[in-house]
């Protein structure tokens, strides 16, 4: 008897596009994005973006895909863009008043153009498209400048919360990318559960594959990685918590070494002085202009991938480690238990002895670091790039018939 996991799998093995839609929903819509992440950022928010481009573009390439940008970014992931024949960019030229086309002048570009349904890849919608013919969507990654105004300045929490609040009430349909995400949407601004659906995210198709022996040398000479290491990526800010590791790693072996790869804040500064404060200098590497496509080698050679985040929209890392067939430990009080699954472990993200613990238990135990490596990959087969298009594709459909059926 297959397990549900199985099944899942299966059917996305599967997958046709006629199979899951009937012929009226079938019809092609226009699409526009906003592009500012997906053609200028290469951390977080741009690959959320790059990565719903593609897979719709995919999957459903009869729909047309236009992206709007004041500019576009020289790049292999945004060139990669260009070679999608459903795809086409919009690109302003604006770059001084950005933000302002960003959020007012674009409208006259989408009417222009035709477009039936603008999606806000980033949490935020231009002003006054409600008064238009254009739907929009738009997906909300995360409220911790509401949660934890601490980490953020004011100016930036002031015109997040306009432009967040702003778009929750305005758009037609809002995309949460985990519960806890829709949970604090609801919270805070109030909105109706019935407009919010959550719809994950997948990592970039690069982690699936398993990297040749000859590639891991390859890439273990060029970044001067130690013989065993534990691993954490993600920008280097008080919020991922990168401390909490460094302090673990003091009641860990000292042949395990700590591996980071991350863009640095004004925070890698505490972290240092403890380093240095504790002699652990020797075994903590920071990793500069690591390469997109190395990724998956540095992953896939780590002996446990940690994320002690104290906070999180959903924690793509998280998936990309288990793609790459690594145990993770993760931290309690946010939505890290959505990406992990049952496989992984979650500890306080206080307390370091609780880390450390974790740490040496699965250094220990070979059978268990199986056993969570086998239910990790299990796991993360339900974040399928065709269900998470197909997803994506009703709920535009939906907009449309909605708005039809309102007149």
């Amino acid at each position: 008897m297959k397990t549900e996991l199985e099944s899942k799998d299966q059917g996305a093995k599967n997958f046709k596009t006629s199979d899951l839609m009937p012929p009226e929903i079938l019809a092609s819509l226009k699409i526009g994005y906003d592009g500012k992440r997906a053609l200028q950022n290469f951390t977080g928010l741009g690959n959320y973006s790059r990565y719903i481009i593609e897979i719709l573009s995919e999957y459903f390439p009869k729909n047309q895909y236009e992206i709007y940008s004041s500019k576009f970014t020289n790049d292999p992931r945004t060139l990669h863009l260009q070679k999608l024949s459903s795809v086409a960019f919009h690109i302003s030229g604006k770059s001084f008043f950005s933000s302002l086309w960003r959020s007012f002048g674009i409208i006259k570009d989408l009417k222009n153009d035709k477009i039936q349904i603008y999606h806000g890849l980033s949490n935020e919608i231009p002003f006054g498209i409600e008064k238009t013919n254009i739907r929009s969507v738009v997906t909300i990654h995360d409220l911790i400048f509401l949660r934890y105004p601490a980490f953020y300045p004011w100016f930036d929490r002031q015109l997040y919360n306009i432009k967040f609040r702003y778009a929750c009430r305005n758009a037609d349909r809002i995309i949460a990318v985990s519960q806890q995400t829709k949970k604090d949407i609801i919270k805070f601004f109030g909105i109706p559960k019935s407009r919010i659906e959550v719809i994950y995210q997948n990592c970039s198709p690069i982690f699936y594959s398993k990297v040749s022996p000859e590639e891991r040398k390859r890439i273990a000479s060029a970044y001067n990685l130690p013989e065993k290491y534990l691993l954490n990526v993600g920008s280097i800010e008080e919020r991922k918590n990168l401390l909490l590791i460094v302090k673990a790693l003091k009641n860990v072996s000292a042949d395990i070494h700590l591996v980071v790869a991350g863009k640095e804040t004004s925070y890698i500064r505490v972290v240092k002085q403890y380093i240095a404060e504790n002699q652990l200098a020797k075994r903590v590497h920071f990793l500069k202009n690591v390469i997109f496509t190395d990724l998956p080698g540095i992953y896939q050679q780590t002996e446990i991938f940690i994320y002690p985040s104290k906070f999180e929209g959903f924690g793509i890392p998280i998936i990309e480690a288990l793609h790459s067939g690594i145990p993770v430990i993760a931290a309690t009080g946010s939505c890290l238990e959505e990406a992990g699954g049952p496989g992984s472990l979650y500890v306080n993200p206080a307390d370091e002895n609780e880390l450390a613990d974790s740490i040496n238990y699965i250094l220990k135990h070979p059978e268990e670091k199986q056993k969570m490596i086998t239910l990790g990959s299990e796991f993360v087969k339900q974040f399928s790039n065709q269900i998470i298009a197909k997803k994506l594709t009703d709920l535009y459909q939906n907009v449309i018939t909605d708005a039809k059926r309102r007149g």
